[in-house]
């Protein structure tokens, strides 16, 4: 039996979904949050002619009289401007030079603030030249990353001219800045604090990974002193930082505008979606008369404003399409949280993104998309979106509860407890169980370890 192999060429109908640049358009502006699409409609009006910032209503009357004296001006000057494009002509925003953000403090640096007092402190050029290069290596923890011996080498003097600098160093604030580990990081802070003594000391230099898992025992046992001294001196120990130089961090503090306004008006709660953040827009009818007087204009021409007035259009439909998307979904979750909104966190209701897509009629990617990056202002507080979903996890008269709710609940129960005896996660166990929320011994210990709290050991106050 021979097998032959032939090309053939034949029709298939099917269905797929075809990703256009107007659909990744409106999906990318589906996730932005309201800063972000602020900054990305900024920039469009700045690249596309047909787009114009709407007025205000009271000024648009006054302009309409002198609008269509102008439309023959605007466009000869918009086609000035496209036939010269060539020519590398730029325009430069002067007002980039006066932005007030220009004159705004600006944060120290940790080098900087550390450079500002070497130079208070060092008139000595070669002394202030070895602690700018010590200043150098200092890490954005505060702990220095070079060895002493080194920097003498390199300057070729001796090591205890070096360790004078870095003593000079050692003095300025964040206090513990300039050490080579972090036995010596909080020495040096107990030292300029005023709080150093035999205890603190002998428990830093010997027991730190016993303080760390909370032995209390072991180390009162091990320097034969009381289990009460050691508390006192362990409470001293652990206000200190172990890493000072993350106070001066660089790092820009980012500010976070509510996407959704809810509010609370004769009893019902009404959504607004904040879309005051950026400029209404339109589309600037005027240069359509262009793409109407075919005798003025190329073909390249034609084909760069349609371009433009059709990505103007999509942009417009785009940003409506956000708006809408935002309000049902946000409204959906209002009407299940209601609960929530009236009377707090332990009132939260498990959601998940399939329910709202049912309810508003969209697909899921779609909720997912709507709830991402955007923050909702509520009577109890700014939440993330996302904050309203959550699993469900027991029952309480035969309606499951949110896990975020029982964190808050075992939060509750621990801040309640008795510091000399603190509850284990089998007794609080039992107590949730009282409030008819049944979850096993194993959840209470993740939930308790996902808020950050300790064990029993760890709680425990002599």
């Amino acid at each position: 039996m021979t097998l032959r192999i032939t090309q053939d060429i034949y029709q298939v109908q099917q269905q797929k979904l075809l990703m256009t640049p107007e659909l990744r358009l409106a999906i990318a502006i589906l996730q932005m949050s309201t800063l972000e699409l602020a900054e990305h409609i900024q920039k469009e009006l700045e690249e596309n002619p047909f787009l114009d910032e709407k007025e205000a209503e009271e000024e648009t009357t006054a302009k309409e009289e002198t609008e269509t004296d102008n439309d023959t001006s605007k466009i000869e000057e918009w086609l000035e401007y496209y036939n010269d494009r060539d020519i590398g002509y730029t325009i430069k925003d002067i007002d980039d030079e006066k932005s007030f953000e220009n004159y705004v403090a600006k944060t120290p640096s940790l080098y900087e603030h550390l450079e500002f007092q070497l130079r208070l402190n060092v008139c000595e050029d070669q002394q202030l030249e070895i602690g700018l290069y010590l200043i150098g290596n200092i890490d954005n923890h505060g702990y220095l990353c070079i060895d002493l011996e080194e920097v003498a080498k390199h300057f070729k003097v001796s090591q205890k001219r070096v360790k004078d600098a870095l003593e000079i160093i050692q003095t300025f604030t964040p206090y513990g800045i300039g050490t080579c580990k972090l036995t010596d990081c909080l020495l040096l802070q107990l030292k300029h604090l005023g709080q150093e003594s035999d205890l603190t000391t002998a428990i830093i230099n010997n027991h730190l990974p016993d303080l760390a898992k909370s032995r209390l025992n072991k180390i009162a046992s091990s320097l034969a002193v009381s289990i009460y001294e050691v508390q006192e001196a362990v409470d001293v120990i652990r206000t200190l930082d172990p890493k000072p130089g993350l106070q001066y961090s660089t790092d820009e503090v980012k500010y976070i505008l509510p996407d959704i306004l809810v509010e609370e008006i004769d009893g019902e709660y009404v959504v607004v979606v904040n879309d005051y953040q950026f400029p209404r827009l339109l589309v600037n009818r005027s240069y359509e008369k262009v793409l109407k007087q075919a005798d003025n204009v190329t073909e390249e021409t034609k084909k760069y404003m349609e371009d433009k007035i059709g990505s103007a259009m999509w942009l417009l439909k785009s940003i409506e399409q956000r708006r809408l998307t935002l309000y049902k979904v946000a409204s959906c979750i209002v009407e299940i949280q209601k609960e929530f909104l009236d009377k707090g966190i332990k009132y939260l209701k498990p959601l998940n993104l399939k329910d709202v897509a049912e309810l508003v009629d969209v697909h899921e990617s779609t909720v997912s998309r709507a709830t991402t990056n955007k923050y909702m202002q509520t009577p109890q507080g700014l939440f993330e979106l996302k904050y309203f979903f959550s699993t469900g996890v027991g029952d309480c008269a035969d309606a499951k509860v949110s896990s975020k709710s029982i964190k808050h609940l075992i939060e509750e129960i621990i801040e309640k407890e008795d510091a000399v005896k603190p509850l284990s996660d089998e007794a609080i166990v039992g107590i949730l169980k009282e409030k008819d929320i049944k979850i096993s011994r194993r959840t209470v210990a993740k939930y308790r370890q996902e808020l950050g709290i300790g064990s029993t050991v760890a709680r425990r106050r002599y």
